[in-house]
């Protein structure tokens, strides 16, 4: 099975979605066989872009799981620095 998924995020400013991005593409890399990931900004967008053929549809859901806790993180850290 091949399954693509897109996540498409809006922050107020480019700054703020290149700072998110910065912060989760550490977990980009080393990803398992027929597992990719790529992040980018657009403007005030970051965007992912997962590609997944194998088997298994949770080893998706997990890596998306865990690409949304990740941002989670990051995005509370930015707020915590602007305190």
């Amino acid at each position: 099975m091949k399954v693509e998924a897109r996540i498409s995020l809006a922050y107020q400013d480019e700054v703020k979605a290149k700072a998110i991005k910065e912060a989760i593409s550490p977990d980009n890399i080393n990803m398992p066989e027929g597992l990719s990931i790529e992040t980018f900004v657009e403007e005030n967008y970051v965007i992912t872009l997962i590609k997944y053929s194998g088997d298994n549809f949770l080893t998706l859901q997990s890596t998306i799981d865990d690409l949304l806790s990740c941002i989670s993180v990051a995005e509370k850290s930015l707020s915590a620095l602007k305190r």
